[in-house]
């Protein structure tokens, strides 16, 4: 049983997943390596003088792993709610996880399958994204959502922080406080 499953290791799901495993939970991500961003070229990304998709997705899927994130190839078909979390079907197999944040991109079919409120997106060429309450939550309470299928903005600058945000909304609920997490620089004498 994982403490939380990320589907999707774009942007905004690695970046989730980045934050959920160095805070120390079990954490998952299933990625079907579908990504839009390992079609782009990016220059506009704080922090990186300019980077391809594919390369900023496979940084953000290997800081997810450095912290202990357990990657998955493969393609989430189901999710079903149980006493103590979500079973997650895959095209290969069944994973458990107590939290779920969808990271989905482009695609809302898993969320509308599911029973999860979508409504009509704002963002050029987006038609649909997944319902969330400002904080990642969605309309089934431990199912979360976070990056472009939940209405930001599909620059990937966006995206990661909206993962990031998420995460560290759905930390601070599993540990009853509001969780930060700041790296300080120590300096070599």
């Amino acid at each position: 049983m994982y403490d939380v499953a990320v589907i999707g290791a774009g942007p905004a799901g690695a970046s989730a997943a980045l934050f959920i495993a160095k805070a120390g939970k079990k954490t998952l991500v299933i990625d079907s390596d579908q990504s839009i961003t390992k079609r782009a070229w990016i220059e506009n990304h704080y922090g990186v003088k300019e980077i391809t998709g594919p390369d900023l997705i496979e940084i953000g899927k290997q800081q997810a792993a450095h912290f202990g994130a357990e990657l998955v190839q493969d393609k989430v078909t189901d999710i079903r709610k149980t006493d103590d979390g979500f079973d997650i079907q895959t095209e290969k197999g069944t994973y458990s996880a107590k939290h779920v944040i969808l990271a989905t991109g482009l695609w809302t079919d898993l969320a509308e399958k599911i029973g999860l409120k979508t409504k009509p997106a704002t963002e050029p060429r987006i038609k649909t994204i997944i319902e969330t309450d400002g904080q990642g939550r969605t309309n089934i309470p431990g199912l979360w959502a976070a990056g472009t299928v939940a209405g930001v903005s599909v620059h990937t600058i966006i995206t990661a922080g909206d993962g990031a945000k998420v995460a560290i909304n759905l930390i601070s609920e599993l540990n009853g406080e509001r969780y930060v997490d700041h790296d300080v620089l120590t300096t070599k004498e």
